[in-house]
């Protein structure tokens, strides 16, 4: 499942924990950060990206958009450019609808088990 954004954040993630969060390639991670500007971790002196929540939420925007809605890296571009705000409402229903899929799986399942 994608990112909860319902979780503790701590301050800082590294690039491993977001790529788990997003079920991604690290070096996917790093591809989007040179396409999509509004993605720019901060880096430690020795190159080390340290993510923040602001972060991880662009990278939220931009994995909805590409894995899933399906859309090419031109036309996501396009929308976060021209309707950002759209594009996130968007993408946080998604999450939502996901979580409570997710939920009532569960409730599911253990209903089954009575």
């Amino acid at each position: 499942m994608a990112y909860n954004p319902n979780k503790e954040l701590k301050k800082y993630y590294g690039i491993a924990e977001v790529a788990e969060q997003f079920n991604v390639a690290e070096s996917l991670l790093r591809y989007w950060e040179k396409e999509f500007p509004n993605i720019k971790p901060k880096k430690s002196g020795r190159g080390v990206r340290q993510y923040t929540k602001e972060d991880i939420e662009e990278v939220r925007l931009v994995y909805n958009l590409l894995k899933v809605r399906g859309m090419k890296i031109a036309a996501a571009k396009q929308v976060l450019t021209k309707n950002r705000k759209a594009a996130s409402d968007a993408s946080q229903i998604i999450d939502r609808l996901q979580s409570i899929r997710s939920e009532l799986q569960e409730i599911s399942r253990e209903l089954g088990e009575l």
